[in-house]
C-alpha cells in the first residue's frame, strides 16, 4: 500500500526524521529525541504537522440547522464571528463517529477539521445526512491531497508559541493577540497567502493551528524552524495531549463507545430541544462508566491500553491510552472504569502476571506546564 504523504513530507525527511505508517500516511515519530520535542512543547515552542488531518468547508443557507442535527454539541453557542467549539459526532446508537472542531465564519460558511483516519467515513457521512436532509449544502473537503486548494496545518504549541509565531507572521498578530481560547481568525495579508489562526490546542499548552496553502506549508514550517521553533512527531503529541488528558480517537473512543462513557459529556448538549443524531440513545442508555485518570503506584510495569482495571467492588474496566509521563516521571492513563470507582481510589491494573495499584486522579494530569495530578 502506497501511503498518503503531507506537503511537508520531504522536510521530514530531509530533517532525519523516523517515519512511521500513522493510519495510511507517512509520518513523523520523531526527529531524535521524543523526550526534548515533549520538553520543548512545555518549556518553549514546538510544532506539529497535522496537514494529515482533513478540513472540510460547509457552505449554504442551512448550514446552521444542519449542524445542530448532525452534532451531540449545540452550534447555536456559535453566535459571533471567529468562534469555535469541539463536540462529537454521533451515530445512531449513540457511538463516536468522530471527534472534531467546528468553527463559525459566516452564517453560510461553517468549517469543520475531521481526523485523519476517519476523513473519508466522517465527509460520505456528511454528504449523506445533507441528502438525507435536503440541506442542499456545498461540502468540500480542502485536505492538502485533496484538492487544488487544499490547506496544509501546522500546530504550534508551548509557552513561547504565540510569540514565535508573530515572529513569521507579524500580520496576524493584530488579530490574534487578544484572542482568547477556541477562536479562530482569518489574515489575507501574509508572506504565505491567507492564513488562518486558530487557537484550538492539542497538548495542554497555548498556541496556534495555522492552516495555509499547501503550497506555502515548507516555507511556513522552514520559516518558523529558523525563529527557534522545535519540530515534534507524533511519539511527543502522544504524550503530550494523554497528560493533558485528552482523547484519541480510535483509542479513547470510537463508534462503539458513547462520549458519555469517554469523559465528553460536556460536549454533548442534552438541555436543548434540538434533535440530533444520537440523542435518543444517549438518553436512553446514559452514562455506564468514569472516564479516569490513573497513576500507577508501583514499580514492576507500564501502563497500556486494553489492560485489565479492576475496581474495589470488583467490577473491571480498561485502559484506553496510557504512557510513562516526562512532565510527571510516573506511569499514567487513561482508563475506562466502572462508576462506583471515583477520583481518590485505589484500583489495580492487571499486567503480565500482577495486579499493581493505580490511584484514580481527577483529568489533566498537566496543563501549561504545571502537574495538577499527584
Amino acid at each position: 500500500m502506497t501511503l498518503k504523504a503531507t506537503p511537508l513530507n520531504s522536510v521530514h525527511r530531509a530533517s532525519g526524521a523516523k517515519m512511521v505508517d500513522f493510519g495510511g500516511w507517512d509520518m513523523p515519530v520523531n526527529y531524535g529525541s521524543q523526550i526534548e520535542e515533549h520538553n520543548a512543547v512545555r518549556l518553549d515552542a514546538g510544532m506539529f504537522d497535522v496537514s494529515h488531518m482533513c478540513v472540510v468547508d460547509l457552505h449554504g443557507a442551512n448550514v446552521r440547522p444542519f449542524l445542530r442535527g448532525l452534532l451531540a454539541n449545540n452550534v447555536d453557542k456559535l453566535q459571533v464571528a471567529g468562534k469555535a467549539l469541539y463536540s462529537c459526532m454521533l451515530n445512531p446508537e449513540g457511538g463516536v463517529i468522530d471527534d472534531l472542531i467546528v468553527y463559525f465564519f459566516r452564517e453560510d460558511w461553517f468549517r469543520l477539521v475531521v481526523n485523519a483516519g476517519t476523513a473519508e467515513k466522517d465527509i460520505a457521512w456528511i454528504r449523506q445526512q445533507n441528502d438525507a436532509t435536503n440541506s442542499g449544502l456545498t461540502i468540500t473537503p480542502r485536505r492538502a491531497d485533496l484538492s487544488d486548494d487544499g490547506i496544509a496545518l501546522i500546530a504550534v504549541q508551548g509557552p513561547n508559541a504565540r510569540a514565535k509565531v508573530w515572529q513569521v507572521l507579524p500580520g496576524t498578530q493584530a488579530a490574534s493577540s487578544e484572542m482568547k481560547p477556541f477562536n479562530v481568525t482569518i489574515v489575507n495579508d501574509t508572506p504565505f497567502g491567507e492564513v488562518m489562526v486558530a487557537r484550538t490546542g492539542y497538548t495542554g499548552e497555548d498556541g496556534f493551528e495555522i492552516g495555509v496553502p499547501a503550497t506555502q506549508a515548507e516555507a511556513l514550517w522552514n520559516a518558523l524552524a529558523a525563529a527557534g521553533v522545535k519540530p515534534a512527531g507524533l511519539g511527543a503529541r502522544d504524550t503530550l495531549r494523554l497528560e493533558a488528558g485528552m482523547n484519541l480517537y480510535g483509542q479513547d473512543m470510537d463508534d462503539n463507545v458513547s462520549p458519555l462513557d469517554a469523559g465528553l459529556a460536556w460536549t454533548v448538549d442534552l438541555v436543548a430541544e434540538r434533535d440530533f443524531i444520537g440523542k435518543a440513545a444517549l438518553l436512553a442508555k446514559g452514562q455506564q462508566q468514569n472516564f479516569v485518570g490513573l497513576i500507577l503506584r508501583e514499580k514492576g510495569g507500564i501502563l497500556r491500553a486494553h489492560q485489565k482495571v479492576i475496581a474495589a467492588s470488583g467490577n473491571a474496566g480498561e485502559i484506553t491510552s496510557g504512557t510513562f509521563s516526562p512532565s510527571m516521571q510516573q506511569a499514567i492513563a487513561l482508563a475506562r472504569v466502572p462508576v462506583e470507582a471515583q477520583v481518590g481510589d485505589t484500583v489495580h491494573v492487571e499486567i503480565r502476571d500482577k495486579k499493581l495499584a493505580a490511584s484514580v486522579v481527577k483529568l489533566p494530569f498537566v496543563r501549561n506546564g504545571k502537574v495538577l495530578a499527584s
